[in-house]
């Protein structure tokens, strides 16, 4: 008897809830229909904005900020939360006065505008551009912010630097090219010659508009699926030759020690994933739950990204949001039914060389564990019985 009545003070319980919940519900369904939440509003303005509810930042440091990626959609980053690195500040330079110097090693040392670059032959693409120390652990209550928010993703137009080596001519024995930046401490790398005219490009614009200042305006240099230094921005020379110049960026910056070694020249951006949902701070429910993040390789398209639900024992092949373009941040996402245990989920990526995600073990044996550059390890999210998400800083 004691067991009916507990069983009918639930149905009792539950109807009442029910009988809640529908009453609202019907109360807001005649609110809606009488449409009493009505004003009028702003004429058509000379720029857009955003709602005043939405108040994405980047995360920000003396020489850094970071994009917020757990709240990013698709794959494209709105321009003014395109993640930022600089070296002295971010310079103003008037474009009517900017102009960039190609000379060493060419047969016609030429003086560029803007506006003789923009006359030029344009091409158009979208791809990733990454810091190379884009990497933080060591804490289980980090974002994917600020584990790897130094990546971001923009549609890039400008001139191919084959199409500019065209109007000047290359000598023979060209093999490097200084590309040096506007801004304060004038920013230099060597660039490889035979790598950066395959794909390389003199950029302009960004997502539709002109270079923001913070992004290079009004030039840049973008190689594609190298490490973001190497993309200088504020270009203002080129200076081909036929060997490295081994400049400050690039011997007591941007190497690293591997054991006994020297890493040097390391440009291309490993392949990588990370999930973004559920992810620090989330808190979830359990049932049905759509794992959700981004994938990008240096070296590629990415050909696969696979999810684990229980700490890297089994994995799973997770669905890839097209377009999947090459050198560029790829949605992925996978369906999963989650139970209130107490789990850890990974997200492990591949790109079409075959180069698979390594685990952050892995790296360390085979860098060491001071290395501070391309680290690209498999992060796993715990996902605790109270539906909390902390970040597992050793997975």
């Amino acid at each position: 008897m004691e067991r009916r009545t507990w069983i009918k003070g639930l149905i009792t319980s539950a109807a009442s809830l029910a009988g809640v919940a529908v009453t609202a519900n019907d109360q807001r369904s005649k609110e809606i229909i009488q449409g009493n939440e009505r004003q009028l509003g702003p004429p058509p303005g000379q720029l857009g904005t955003k709602s005043s509810f939405e108040n994405l930042l980047k995360l920000t440091s003396d020489t850094s900020s970071r994009t917020p990626l757990q709240h990013l959609h698709g794959t494209i980053t709105p321009s003014e939360l395109h993640f930022e690195r600089h070296h002295s500040g971010v310079p103003s330079i008037n474009p009517e006065k900017f102009s960039l110097l190609v000379h060493g090693m060419v047969d016609r040392q030429t003086v560029f505008t803007l506006s003789d670059l923009k006359r030029l032959p344009s091409i158009t693409r979208i791809c990733f551009l990454e810091c190379s120390g884009n990497f933080r652990t060591g804490n289980d209550k980090l974002t994917p912010q600020q584990i790897c928010g130094l990546t971001s993703q923009s549609e890039w137009t400008g001139v191919l630097l084959s199409t500019l080596f065209r109007e000047t001519g290359l000598k023979a024995g060209s093999k490097w090219f200084l590309a040096e930046g506007g801004d304060a401490c004038r920013m230099t790398r060597s660039i490889p010659l035979d790598r950066a005219l395959k794909e390389g490009m003199l950029v302009y614009a960004q997502n539709g508009e002109a270079l923001r200042p913070q992004h290079g305006y009004p030039l840049r240099l973008l190689l594609p699926g190298w490490e973001g230094n190497m993309s200088v921005k504020w270009l203002r020379r080129i200076e081909v030759s036929d060997q490295p110049w081994m400049t400050r960026e690039e011997t007591s910056k941007y190497t690293e020690s591997v054991h006994d070694k020297i890493r040097q020249f390391s440009f291309d951006m490993d392949a990588r994933s990370i999930i973004t949902y559920p992810a620090y701070p989330h808190h979830v429910e359990r049932g049905w739950i759509e794992i959700r993040g981004i994938a990008w390789s240096g070296r590629g398209k990415i050909t696969r990204v696979e999810v684990s639900t229980d700490g890297g024992k089994t994995w799973q092949n997770a669905n890839l949001q097209g377009p999947v373009l090459d050198k560029a941040h790829t949605r992925f996402a996978h369906i999963w039914r989650w139970d209130g245990s107490t789990t850890e989920i990974q997200s492990r990526a591949t790109d079409e060389t075959g180069y698979v995600q390594p685990t952050l073990k892995l790296l360390r044996e085979a860098r060491g564990a001071r290395s501070g550059y391309h680290f690209n390890p498999i992060m796993g999210w715990i996902l605790n019985q109270d539906g909390s998400v902390l970040l597992n800083p050793d997975a």
